[in-house]
């Protein structure tokens, strides 16, 4: 396994995929704390190296009255707190150069949204910053595609850097997966992560909502564990249907950790030695 360098992220030792989760954006004081909690009793328990995911402000949105955030600094405050609190890693996105040093302050991964994954001067400003940097996978690139982009990290001082997969698009409203992509990807010699919520998503909805399978996501995170993912990516909320940004392709709370005790069945199958 292939692991992030982030200090704070405990139980690599064990050998077991890690993991980032969260809910998928700041949506109030409260929620954001309920969440952690769980995740961190879980992934303490089942030994499972973590890092706490919110978006502090969303900024891709289908429809102009869509929830964004609760305020750019007091997010982001909150989500310092968090990884103080739980002694936790925090990954969250930027979408431009000022927020990369912005969000630095207070985080220790950044991740690039998929949409912007060929933004050159977005991964310079990320890569000086000297954080972890996570690049999403853009839905409209090859695996092949995705040294580009890691190279540019490098080239501008990055050296801890990990990519995404979440999906690739399959006409207007679908996304699919093609697990070829692992390995493929993990020839970069960075952590490849499969997102195992997003890649689930029906976007581009008449309604100006983004659509999802979230029945599929166990099934998602079992296939990406048996071709040799290095981490696990997902969303989650209390109550999917309230969440104020993607509900329909959230892991519900409560199921995350019978998800994960079967990703660790299968991934310890698939690095078990036949003799």
């Amino acid at each position: 396994m292939m692991y992030p360098n982030i200090p704070k992220m405990k139980y690599t030792d064990t050998g077991n995929f890690f993991l980032i989760a969260g809910p998928c954006v700041v949506e109030d004081k409260v929620v954001p704390f309920e969440i952690v909690e769980h995740l961190v009793e879980v992934t303490e328990r089942l030994q499972i190296p973590f890092a706490f995911k919110a978006s502090y402000r969303k900024a891709n949105r289908s429809r102009v009255d869509s929830f964004t955030g609760i305020g750019d600094w007091e997010a982001l405050e909150l989500l310092s707190e968090i990884g103080k609190k739980y002694n936790v890693p925090i990954v969250t996105d930027i979408h431009n150069e000022v927020e990369a040093e912005m969000a630095a302050q207070f985080v220790d991964v950044l991740q690039i949204p998929a949409f912007l994954c060929r933004q050159t001067s977005l991964l310079q400003a990320a890569a000086q910053t000297g954080k972890v940097v996570n690049i999403k996978k853009g839905q409209f690139l090859s695996p092949e595609a995705m040294k580009h982009a890691v190279d540019k990290v490098r080239y501008f001082g990055g050296k801890d850097i990990m990519i995404t997969e979440r999906g690739t698009t399959f006409g207007y409203q679908d996304l699919v997966v093609d697990f070829r992509g692992i390995p493929i990807m993990k020839e970069n010699n960075v952590p490849v992560v499969m997102d195992i919520t997003h890649s689930l998503q029906k976007p581009n909805q008449p309604a100006g909502v983004t659509g999802g399978n979230p029945e599929l996501i166990g099934i998602m995170g079992r296939a990406a564990v048996a071709v040799g993912v290095d981490g696990i990516f997902l969303e989650t909320h209390p109550y999917p249907l309230y969440a104020k940004s993607d509900g329909a392709n959230m892991l519900r709370m409560d199921f995350v950790e019978d998800v994960l005790k079967r990703l660790l069945v299968i991934h310890k199958a698939a690095n078990s030695t036949i003799e």
